[in-house]
């Protein structure tokens, strides 16, 4: 899945800012098959896969959970086609219902609609690929960002009510607070960011309705000529298993069942792509295991959230994952190393 490349220009440049070692980003980008050839052309493009693990990888490097969300609410600028068209749309309203309809050209892993109850508005977030849900850190920046270029279109401060994530960060919960400036919760239903009613009539001062117009026909014309990519097997198993968490594993026979296809088939079709469904349920709980650590989420939870009768369990398997306790865990990378 293709996303645009001025975010992974802008965590680039953000890291150069903060990183105390001139070589940090070079090393990161190096370990995600990028480069800074690669990232400097707006023709080119990365996976957001990439995204996710530069900005896991740069947060652990830095020692600092918020980094990602630091970075997203400083982005300002995009040079891509949802960026225009809500450059050129009347408030802000029109600049979310454009974005709903057009942001899968951006990025085809995750869907934006606008909801309105009440007094309160509420710009939801949905997974078209579950399996990106155990990206916390990718998802941090792409929320946070979302608010700041809400900002930039509407040349105004203003603040959500409040900003819900649906995964945990334990006691860190209140750094992302003091960064946001307003109330933002973890462990929630939804991921989303609650507006006031109001906030949707703020206006775009760069308005104009014929370029407007002429972008959003150019637009669909994109969508009709883009076929929505198609998931491999793995990455709808893992999205199963992600949503049927915390406290539950599914088996691989409620998988295949929930995939429409007898238990025989999905392992077949699993083997073709050179994966069984216990790699791949270990390979998730590793990886969301040390996720969770650096979430600071106390191991008791991880481990039910992983589906362990107890902490030991957890505990035995992480070791064997890893080869060290998870009271040990640091990092996954040693970024003192020189490349």
């Amino acid at each position: 899945m293709d996303v645009d490349i001025a975010r992974i220009q802008w965590l680039t440049k953000a890291l150069d800012q903060q990183a105390n070692d001139p070589g940090l980003s070079d090393r990161i980008l190096k370990k995600c098959n990028l480069s800074r050839e690669t990232i400097t052309s707006e023709a080119n493009v990365y996976s957001a896969h990439q995204e996710a693990m530069f900005v896991r990888y740069a947060c652990d490097a830095l020692g600092d959970i918020t980094f990602a969300a630091q970075a997203g609410l400083k982005f300002s600028s995009s040079s891509s086609l949802t960026a225009y068209i809500s450059k050129y749309s009347r408030d802000l309203r029109q600049v979310i219902e454009n974005t709903s309809r057009f942001h899968r050209i951006i990025d085809p892993a995750i869907f934006l609609s606008l909801r309105i109850a009440g007094n309160f508005a509420s710009i939801e977030a949905d997974w078209k690929d579950a399996s990106f849900a155990r990206y916390h850190r990718r998802t941090e920046f792409l929320i946070f960002t979302a608010v700041a270029r809400m900002r930039n279109l509407t040349q105004s401060n203003f603040y959500p009510i409040e900003m819900r994530f649906q995964h945990e960060v334990g006691r860190n919960s209140e750094k992302f607070q003091k960064l946001a400036g307003f109330p933002v919760n973890f462990g929630a239903e939804r991921l989303e960011i609650v507006l006031a009613n109001s906030s949707l009539d703020k206006p775009v001062p760069t308005y104009d309705p014929t370029l407007r117009a002429h972008l959003l026909e150019y637009g669909e014309r994109i969508l009709a000529e883009r076929r929505s990519p198609k998931q491999k097997l793995r990455a709808q198993v893992e999205g199963l298993i992600t949503r049927s968490m915390p406290g539950t594993i599914i088996n691989a026979d409620e998988a295949a069942a929930n995939l429409g296809m007898s238990p025989r088939t999905f392992a077949r079709r699993l083997k073709d792509e050179g994966a069984s469904y216990r790699d791949i349920v270990d390979d998730l709980r590793c990886d969301l295991a040390q996720t969770f650590i650096t979430n600071g989420i106390p191991l008791t939870e991880i481990a039910y959230s992983l589906g362990y009768a107890d902490q030991p369990a957890f505990s035995t398997a992480f070791k064997r994952w890893t080869g060290q306790a998870p009271s040990t865990f640091r990092s996954r990378l040693d970024f003192s190393v020189k490349a």
